[in-house]
């Protein structure tokens, strides 16, 4: 796994170690907005297999090429973990938000996108006033779905040949997946 501690050529010239994923609390996560000094990690954690198979390769202004969403570093203790993002639909009579977001592959299944995805859902119903949210994860990205169902979403159906592949060759159907705030779960269960 010596690849893992690398960032790759061209990123941060500092500290070029990263933390193992065993030494770091999946319990201590906070989201910041992303920051300057958060972008050789973050487009380090995009480049990684597990993530660029659903978020193709970073683009070279990334994580700056989508003015339209906000998008929050996620932070496990004390260490780059991922980025959320959410968008917001203002058009009073279809009014709604959107979340993805992606987490470096080494801190999978430590809850980490469970309590990312809470944090942000719990704000864009209490402090956004959204009654509904959606999300569109590949149809095989199961960990992302099961992250996703735990909090309250729930399956509305696939969206066939809705994204390109990474390669550029072909289309992969998504699934369309939406939660209403009466159907999310604030529980800290994982």
């Amino acid at each position: 796994m010596d690849d893992d501690l690398f960032r790759g050529e061209g990123e941060d010239e500092g500290d070029t170690r990263r933390p193992d994923p065993e030494d770091l609390d999946p319990d201590r996560i906070s989201l910041r907005p992303v920051a300057e000094d958060h972008v050789g990690d973050l487009r380090w954690i995009h480049a990684r297999p597990g993530v660029v198979r659903f978020w193709d390769e970073p683009g070279d202004d990334f994580p700056w090429d989508e003015p339209e969403s906000t998008r929050l570093t996620i932070i496990v203790d004390g260490q780059i973990g991922g980025m959320i993002q959410y968008w917001e639909e203002d058009e009073p009579k279809y009014r709604h938000a959107g979340i993805d977001l992606f987490i470096d592959p080494s801190l999978h299944n430590k809850g980490i996108g469970t309590r990312a995805v809470r944090e942000v859902a719990r704000y864009l119903f209490e402090a956004r006033g959204h009654h509904r949210l959606e999300i569109d994860p590949a149809v095989d990205n199961h960990p992302a779905i099961r992250v996703y169902e735990k909090v309250g979403f729930k399956p509305v159906g696939i969206t066939r040949r809705s994204e390109r592949d990474p390669d550029g060759k072909g289309w992969h159907d998504s699934l369309l997946m939406d939660m209403l705030s009466t159907e999310f779960n604030p529980g800290e269960e994982d």
